[in-house]
This record gives C-alpha cells, sequence and structure tokens, in this order.
C-alpha cells in the first residue's frame, strides 16, 4: 500500500476485509493484550505515574502555545552545533528536501531507523524513484519492507505478520543462504536478519532517522529503540538527515525526561528504551565517530492550521501507541484497514486532520467510544471528543451514507415522539426475540453489517430499560 494513495475512504470495506483475513486474525490475537498486561504493571510500578502525565501534558501544552519561539531558538541551537535545519511546508517539499541532501552526498543507499514521518512524505518510494536504494533497519520495518507493506502499528510495524510468513519472505528474499538452513527457532530469524542488516550499516552514505522528541535548549534530537538501528543508522553514515514534525520540541532537557518516563511505560510497558540517544549536530573534531553532516528537516503538512483549533489537542501525542493497544476495533481490524499512515483513534483523529475529512471521515466512525484510548493516553488528549467533531464536521458536509444519515434522522423522530419510540423498541425486541436461538441472532433484516462479521446478542429476559423502570418505580 502506497502512501500517496491513501484508503482511509474506504475503511469500511477494508475493516471487511480484514475480519475475513484468517491469517491477520491469527497475527492479532498473537498480539492482543500482551502491550495491556504490560503497561498496567509498568503503570502500577511508578506510584507518580498519574503525577508525571499531568506534568508531561502541561509540557506540550507550554510549547503549543509558544510553538514558534521554541521553534526558532531550536533552529539556532542546531546551526550553532554546525547543522542545518530544513523547512518543509508539505511532504512534497519534504521529499525534494531529502532527495537533494542524498544527491549532493552522491548517496546510492539510505539507512532508514524507523521514522513515521517518513511513512507520511513517501520517502522510501521517492528515493527509489531517483536511483537510491533505502533501507530499513528496523527488524519490523525491515520485514515489511521484504513484503511491500506499511506497517500496521506506529511501535510494531509487523505486529500483523506471523512467524510462518517471515520464515517464508527470508527463504524468498535472502536467496544468498543456503536453501536447508534451520530457520524454525525465533532466534535464528533474529540472528539472520542481524547478520543482513549489519553489512548494510557500512554501505550506506546517508542515514535517516525520525526524533521522539527536539530539544530547544540545546538543539539535540532524541529517539528511543529497543534494537541499536537507531545509533547504528546516525553515526555510520557520512550524513544523518533527522526528520521530524514541528510538534516534537519540547523546551529544556528536564521536559525531555519528563515526556521519557511516561513513553516507555505506555508503549513497550518498560521503564525505559533499551537505547535513548541525544544527537547534536555532526561529528567535533573529538568525536571518535558521526556524521559529517547533520540535518533536520522539519515537516508541517498541517500540522500548523491545527494549532488554535479544535484539533490542537492532538498535537500533544507522543506516539506511544497506548490507544490503539488498548482499542477494541483497532485490535479487530489491525492497523491497515486505517488506510493511511496513522492508525487507532489517534489516527482517526489526526488522519483527516492532514488529508482531509473527504478522504480520513470514516475513521472517526471506526468507534466504540468506549474511552479507554483516553484513559490510557499518557497527555490525557480527548480522542473521543475529537473524534465527534469529526463526526460532526462529515456530517456538515454530507459526507455519511445515505443509509446512515436516514437512519440518524428516522431516529432523531422517534427520539420526538417517545410513544413511538417505546412501539419500536417493543417491536425490534419482539422481533430479534424470534430471530435469535441460544441467547444470539446470526441474521437480522437491515442488520447484515454486523450479523455478517458477528452474532447479535438476544434481548434480555424480562423487559427492556422502560419496562423495568417502571416495575421499579410501582415497587
Amino acid at each position: 500500500m502506497s502512501v500517496h494513495e491513501p484508503t482511509s475512504k474506504a475503511f469500511n470495506k477494508n475493516a471487511h476485509d480484514a475480519l475475513r483475513d484468517q491469517n491477520l486474525q491469527s497475527a492479532l490475537r498473537g498480539a492482543r493484550g500482551n502491550f495491556v498486561a504490560k503497561r498496567a504493571k509498568a503503570r502500577a510500578g511508578l506510584p507518580e505515574f498519574d503525577a508525571m502525565r499531568d506534568a508531561a501534558k502541561e509540557v506540550k501544552d507550554h510549547v503549543l502555545a509558544n510553538l514558534d519561539i521554541y521553534l526558532e531558538h531550536y533552529e539556532r541551537q542546531v546551526n550553532d552545533s554546525g547543522g542545518h535545519v530544513h523547512w518543509a511546508e508539505t511532504a512534497e517539499d519534504a521529499r525534494r528536501i531529502v532527495l537533494d541532501i542524498c544527491r549532493k552526498a552522491g548517496a546510492k543507499t539510505v539507512n532508514k531507523g524507523k521514522t513515521m514521518i517518513s511513512e507520511e512524505c513517501g520517502i522510501n518510494a521517492h528515493l527509489e524513484e531517483n536511483g537510491i536504494r533505502p533501507v530499513e533497519t528496523d527488524l519490523g520495518e525491515y520485514i515489511i519492507q521484504l513484503r511491500g507493506e506499511a506497517p500496521s502499528h506506529i511501535i510494531a510495524p509487523a505486529v500483523h505478520v506471523t512467524v510462518p510468513e517471515v520464515r517464508a519472505d527470508f527463504r524468498k528474499h535472502h536467496t544468498h543462504l543456503p536453501r536447508d538452513r534451520n530457520l524454525e527457532g525465533l532466534d535464528t530469524l533474529l540472528l539472520e536478519a542481524r547478520g543482513i542488516l549489519r553489512e548494510k550499516y557500512f554501505e550506506a552514505e546517508v542515514g535517516i532517522t525520525g526524533a521522539n522528541m527536539l530539544v530547544a535548549e540545546t538543539g539535540q534530537s532524541v529517539i528511543v529503540t529497543n534494537e541499536g538501528n537507531g545509533d547504528l543508522s546516525q553515526s555510520l553514515p557520512r550524513v544523518h538527515i533527522v526528520m521530524a514534525s514541528l510538534e516534537k520540541i519540547v523546551p529544556t532537557l528536564e521536559d525531555a525526561s519528563t515526556i521519557l518516563r511516561v513513553l516507555a511505560r505506555s508503549a513497550t510497558g518498560q521503564e525505559m528504551s533499551v537505547y535513548t540517544t541525544f544527537s547534536s549536530g555532526p561529528r567535533r573534531q573529538e568525536d571518535p565517530d558521526g556524521p559529517e553532516e547533520y540535518h533536520v528537516v522539519l515537516l508541517d503538512n498541517g500540522r500548523s492550521a491545527m494549532v488554535g483549533s479544535e484539533f490542537e489537542e492532538m498535537l500533544r501525542c507522543i506516539r506511544c501507541g497506548a490507544c490503539m493497544n488498548h482499542c477494541p476495533v483497532y485490535q479487530a481490524v489491525g492497523g491497515h484497514a486505517y488506510g493511511w499512515v496513522y492508525p487507532g483513534p489517534m489516527g482517526a483523529v489526526l488522519t483527516p486532520s492532514l488529508i482531509g475529512v473527504e478522504e480520513g471521515g470514516q475513521l472517526p466512525n471506526a468507534s466504540t467510544f468506549c474511552g479507554r484510548c483516553q484513559d490510557v493516553c499518557p497527555m490525557h488528549i480527548p480522542l473521543p471528543k475529537m473524534m465527534r467533531s469529526w463526526r460532526e464536521r462529515e456530517f456538515e458536509k454530507n459526507l455519511q451514507p445515505d443509509a446512515m444519515r436516514n437512519g440518524l434522522a428516522a431516529w432523531n423522530w422517534l427520539a420526538k415522539h417517545p410513544a413511538a419510540y417505546r412501539m419500536a423498541v417493543k417491536a425490534a425486541r419482539t422481533g430479534i426475540g424470534l430471530l435469535s436461538k441460544d441467547g444470539k441472532a446470526k441474521s437480522l433484516p437491515l442488520a447484515g453489517g454486523w450479523t455478517g462479521i458477528r452474532d447479535f446478542p438476544a434481548p434480555e429476559k424480562g423487559g427492556g430499560f422502560m419496562d423495568q423502570w417502571k416495575g421499579g418505580r410501582r415497587r
């Protein structure tokens, strides 16, 4: 799936296909609950976790209120360290800037750490079109690059891939290795990927990484990884390019430390990631290693329009993935169903903000509004509230299907006529009851979208809420 061609508009079809994909469902079942349990344990192990969340939220709110000041200060600090800051208003601008840097470096190969901004900008495809080979060095990203797929999760990009599929992909693409080699254990797969990627680190002229944070005080970029690939991708090539969006700025190193304390706990259930790397400018004369050139590409791509709007709070997001790890919709359909770079509840808000409600308007409807996403978000982002706002905009633009609009109109009329509402509810309860067996209805008129995927629970015996409420009043 190309990031240049979002299929968010087709979420309903994507989700329908995902629910019927038995291999995908097997992979999702294997991952389901793992992140949840680890986060809960990590949270319980830090008594001041909620206080740290509050402090992290205040940091990001302060930054968004003074974004221009901190961006200018950050640029000065990068320049003073010998680096270069490039401002990219659009994804097209970012592609042009990155390609220009790579061409000046004479790059034929580019190593990449995991960066969602490069996915958003379509960097890989653009480099390939211009004769430069990008190599993903994060294990999950490497796997999906072999498969020609986009990430399905922002911290676990290959969560949708099963172990047998990885084994088959390695045999298909690593043709220089013996065909009869043993690939049965997870350790053998890991060692094979490690051996392949180790060679790539020394071939690349340019390394590209993302940034979890940019520190205005020092001009440093911060990445957190568990594999060390980010460090190798930025320290071995002659040129290091950091790709980040405007809102990744934090004022000070102390503020960065505050956010780091909630980031790993929310993402993977770790106290800290294995590697937390601060980079500042090109190699100095006394440094034993590091790049000769250091470039930061700062991407806007619609974010400045979010500042001061009802969606500004989305810019607090630190990309931990906790919202999707706890989302029943994401857990059922996976990330590719969302049709663009950002899946889950955060994607349901961010995607229409960046590519428009016309393209991403179906995503805010992909929610049960259970509120778990907001409960676990380390930055207290009110995701359900913003999804409701996008639903309102979708309705105002007449983008919802006729069936949904007509259904809402019918419900609106019934809600204003209590007697008719009670009659309709009673008829529905009776009809569903007659069509149910063993407490479930496998097929219902006008509800094929539901029963085509799952059973519909039969109404509880003893009448509906109004019947029980009236009975309680009589008692």
